[in-house]
C-alpha cells in the first residue's frame, strides 16, 4: 500500500496549478459536460500512465533530452491554437454529444501529459517500487484527485466568465509553457 500512498500523493501535489489542470479546466468550459471529462481523463491517464511506468525511461533515452523538448515545446504551441478556435454555433456542446467531450479530452489529455512531471514522476516510481500495477493506480487516483475539482470548478466557472477569455487565459499559458520548454527554461525537467 506504500507505493500507492506514494504514488497517488506525489502526483496529487506535483499536478497543482499544472498544464493538465489548465486543460482540465478549459475542457470543462469548453463542452460542459463533466463525467465524460472526468471520464477521459481516467482512461488517459491510466493509458498514459502505465506506458510510462513499463516504457517512459527507455523512450527519454532513446529520444533523448534535446528531441523530448522540441516535441513538447512544439505540441504546447499546438495546444495554444487549439484554445483559440472557438466552438461554431452549430457545433455547440450539446451537438458534439457525450462521445465529443469523452474522446477530446481522452485523446487532449494523453498528448499533454507525455513528457509531464506526473509521467516522469511516474516512470520513477515505478523504478522506485518495483510495482507497475500499484504506481500505475496510484498516480492515476492522485490526478483525479487534482483534477476533478478542476473539471468541476471550471464548469461553474464558465458559467459566469466568457469562454473566449477562458480561451486567451489557456492559449497563452500554453504559449508560455511551449516558450520555456523551447527555450531550455524548463525548471530541470529534462535534464
Amino acid at each position: 500500500m506504500e507505493a500507492f500512498f506514494v504514488s497517488a500523493g506525489l502526483v496529487a501535489v506535483a499536478e497543482i496549478g499544472d498544464k493538465t489542470q489548465l486543460l482540465a479546466m478549459l475542457l470543462a468550459a469548453r463542452y460542459r459536460q463533466p463525467v465524460p471529462i472526468i471520464l477521459g481523463i481516467l482512461v488517459a491517464t491510466l493509458a498514459n500512465h502505465a506506458l510510462a511506468a513499463w516504457a517512459g525511461a527507455a523512450v527519454a533515452g532513446w529520444l533523448g533530452p534535446d528531441v523530448m523538448r522540441w516535441i513538447l515545446g512544439v505540441a504546447f504551441l499546438a495546444m495554444a491554437a487549439w484554445c483559440l478556435v472557438p466552438d461554431k454555433a452549430d457545433e455547440g456542446p450539446k451537438a458534439i454529444g457525450r462521445a465529443g467531450a469523452f474522446a477530446a479530452t481522452a485523446v487532449a489529455f494523453f498528448l499533454v501529459e507525455m513528457g509531464d512531471k506526473t509521467q516522469i514522476a511516474t516512470v520513477a516510481l515505478a523504478a522506485r517500487f518495483h510495482d507497475v500495477a500499484i504506481v500505475t493506480a496510484g498516480t492515476t487516483a492522485g490526478m483525479m484527485l487534482a483534477n476533478v475539482p478542476a473539471v468541476l470548478a471550471g464548469d461553474v466557472v464558465s458559467r459566469r466568465i466568457s469562454l473566449n477569455l477562458v480561451r486567451a487565459v489557456a492559449a497563452a499559458a500554453f504559449v508560455v509553457l511551449g516558450a520555456l520548454v523551447l527555450l531550455r527554461h524548463d525548471f530541470g525537467l529534462f535534464d
